[in-house]
Order: structure tokens, then C-alpha cells, then sequence
């Protein structure tokens, strides 16, 4: 994922946080505010942990899990979380997304916030890639399966589990699944997610997507 890319999603989460915030509290910011004290955000796939080191220091009183299926990037992310001392608030993780088990990331309770760029890419199109992309890069990273939606719709029904009541997901996407992810939510209403907003990349493509979760009390799952 690009730099830039990482600096929308994280954009994305703190004019949320901002936007939840000022109607009680007038908060110009949400860094400023005390009232995102126990915010806790959970990234699937951590990578080198940029998205979830960035959101620790936009957000001071946030608490972050991140995940990933790669024991080495879990290495390199506590690496990184180390070195700019933020590792107190950082759970890194050696986890699949497609495990069964999910107990273990909930070491704060329910989650408030899901952030994720997964693989995406229809798997016809990894052929597409350019030539340093392939030689260099984890493929398993960047396949989203035949339809591009293999893990995210993993990260969906995870969702459905681990986030609180009317809390969000955001995810970078292909343009393609913005609809697709929508038809496929309204496929599986036991997962009481809707897609709330689409939000366009830099160059206009419809590339994050932000799902919220139906708010209710009767929506617990356990």
C-alpha cells in the first residue's frame, strides 16, 4: 500500500473519531479530547505496522491490536512499535484472520474500530501486476481470490463478532467491490453490517469503503 493510501485510512478514523466526538463535546480534534480514552482499534493485516503506529500518535489515548498472518512482518511491526516507544499500547499479533479463534484479540474487550488494506486484487488480474511487483512482493499479500473479496469477507464476518454496537470498519478496496461488497452484506443480514459510506482515492477510483454495525442491544452475539 502506498504512502498515501495509509494516510487516508488513518484520515478516515480520526475524522470519524472527530466527528463522533463534537457533537458532545466540541472537539476540534480528537487527539484533544479525553472522551477517546479506551478506544480500541484492531488492524488485520499490520504489515510493518505503519497504519497502526500512525493511529497511536494521532489518537494519545488509543489502544491498537494489530494482526498479522506473517510471523515476520509481527517482528518488524514490534520492531517499529519499539523503537518509538509506543509499544505499551500495541498488541501485535501472530494471527489469521481465517482462524476460528478470536478470543485473543479481544484483550481490551469489544473493538471500536476495524482498519484493514487486505489482499484485494481478483486473482485473474495478479498476472497484470508489473514485472517488479511479482519478482519482489508477497503475492499472498496482494491476491484477494477470484473475486478479490476472499479476506474481506473474512474481516466482515470477524466484524460481526469483535466490533461494538454501531461501531465502523474501514477498508481499502478495489473500485470493483464497493458494490459487491454491498450486495454480498445484504446477502448476509446476520452479520448486521451495512456499508456506510464510500470514499474516493486521490485520483477520484472509489477505494475505502466504511461499514458500520446495526446499533442495538439485541445485536450482541454472545
Amino acid at each position: 500500500m502506498c504512502k498515501t493510501a495509509t494516510k487516508e485510512l488513518v484520515s478516515l478514523i480520526v475524522d470519524e473519531e472527530c466527528r463522533k466526538r463534537s457533537t458532545s463535546a466540541n472537539c476540534k480534534h480528537p487527539q484533544l479530547s479525553p472522551e477517546n480514552s479506551g478506544l480500541v482499534i484492531l488492524e488485520v493485516g499490520c504489515g510493518s505496522g505503519a497504519i497502526a503506529l500512525s493511529l497511536l500518535k494521532k489518537l494519545p489515548h488509543s489502544r491498537v491490536i494489530a494482526t498479522d498472518k506473517s510471523q515476520a512482518a509481527v517482528n518488524l511491526a514490534r520492531e517499529n512499535a519499539a523503537r518509538l516507544h509506543l509499544q505499551d499500547r500495541v498488541k501485535i499479533l501472530h494471527h489469521d484472520v481465517s482462524s476460528s479463534s478470536w478470543e485473543c484479540l479481544l484483550p481490551w474487550g469489544l473493538i471500536d474500530t476495524i482498519i484493514s488494506n487486505p489482499p484485494y486484487i481478483f486473482h485473474e488480474d495478479m498476472t497484470q501486476l508489473a514485472a517488479e511487483i511479482l519478482r519482489y512482493e508477497d503475492l499472498g499479500a496482494l491476491d484477494g481470490g477470484k473475486d478479490g473479496m476472499s479476506v474481506i469477507k473474512q474481516i466482515l464476518k470477524l466484524a460481526s463478532y469483535v466490533l461494538k454496537d454501531g461501531r465502523s470498519v474501514f477498508l481499502e478496496v478495489d473500485p470493483r467491490h464497493p458494490e459487491m461488497v454491498e450486495n454480498w452484506l445484504c446477502s448476509h443480514p446476520d452479520l448486521l453490517l451495512f456499508v456506510s459510506a464510500t470514499h474516493n482515492d486521490f485520483c477520484g477510483k472509489p477505494r475505502f469503503l466504511h461499514i458500520q454495525k446495526h446499533g442495538g442491544e439485541n445485536n450482541r452475539r454472545y
